[in-house]
């Protein structure tokens, strides 16, 4: 995997608002950070005030908050997108001072522009960030913000979605791997993302596939309802990839816009992939594929 591996994690727990309580008492973190004393105190009032396990409901007032966790769900930041009229403005912090310079700003802004252009189809993202932050305006640019206007204090830089569509899908440099997909398989998941626009995953899957010819797919590839063998962390399973009317965990057949079946999609065999599932980030390794529709000469539309 070439890029760092980051999920947005959306449930928010009290032992998240501690660590986030810990992380905003470090000076060096919320340097750049224009609201840090407002956003502290906020949590260490929620904390001592209700006694509820999950958070959620309340760090999402006047937007979106996401915990940025790595391949081992440890939290190492966290963003927020808040809506400012027509736009959304993007806040990143990478808590974890170990982690810093590693990129992981990088990924966990590709990850939350893949959430609001696929998921909450904004159409414009916009960052202010501090002039003196250098590490922060490298990472806005290097995921295709453009320089929007200025303040003595702060730079603002924006991202829309026609922009930047492209470049999520087009990235080699930080998509994990080339998957692959067959026209037809495209064509119907569009129209199922459509009818369904709540699966930003699976959409970006789509969307930065490189798409062949159903008698051109190479034959271990996992295409609609192959069927393979996988390792989802310690576990063996067989599955059948399938659109979600076929859906039946009795049978094997998993839907392509479960976690599972999205991670899956296009990949091949010997592939290893982290995956964020909605508890946790599992590691799946695509094992023997048993059958291929596309292999068997099975590809009418």
């Amino acid at each position: 995997m070439n890029k760092p591996f980051i999920s947005l994690c959306p449930e928010i727990t009290r032992d998240h608002a501690f660590t986030l309580m810990g992380w905003l008492e470090d000076e060096n973190v919320t340097r750049y950070l224009s609201d840090s004393r407002h956003v502290s105190r906020f949590i260490e009032q929620l904390v001592g005030r209700v006694q509820l396990p999950i958070l959620t409901h309340l760090f999402n007032q006047g937007g979106r908050f996401f915990m940025a966790c790595d391949q081992h769900d440890v939290p190492v930041g966290f963003v927020r997108l808040i809506k400012t009229g027509p736009d959304w403005e993007m806040v990143l912090v990478i808590g974890d001072r170990a982690n810093w310079g590693r990129h992981l700003g990088t990924s966990t802004i590709r990850e939350a522009m893949k959430l609001a252009f696929f998921d909450m189809r904004a159409e414009k993202l916009i960052a202010k960030i501090h002039a003196d932050n250098t590490r922060s305006l490298k990472a806005f640019q290097r995921c295709g913000f453009q320089f929007a206007g200025e303040t003595p204090t702060l730079k603002t830089f924006a991202a829309t979605r026609e922009h930047c569509l492209p470049l999520l899908r087009e990235d080699p440099a930080t998509d994990p791997a080339t998957i692959y997909i067959t026209e037809i398989d495209r064509i119907r998941l569009r129209s199922l993302i459509a009818r369904e626009p709540s699966h930003a995953d699976l959409a970006h899957e789509v969307e930065r596939a490189i798409v062949v010819a159903p008698q051109q797919v190479a034959r271990d590839v996992v295409t609609m309802n192959s069927r393979a063998r996988l390792r989802l962390d310690d576990e063996d399973m067989e599955v059948t990839l399938v659109y979600p009317q076929d859906a039946d965990d009795s049978t094997g057949k998993l839907s392509v816009c479960s976690p599972i079946g999205t991670a899956i999609l296009g990949y091949r065999e010997g592939d290893v992939i982290d995956w964020r599932v909605p508890d946790r980030t599992c590691r799946v390794r695509i094992g023997k594929l048993l059958y291929q529709p596309e292999a068997e000469g099975h590809f009418h539309l």
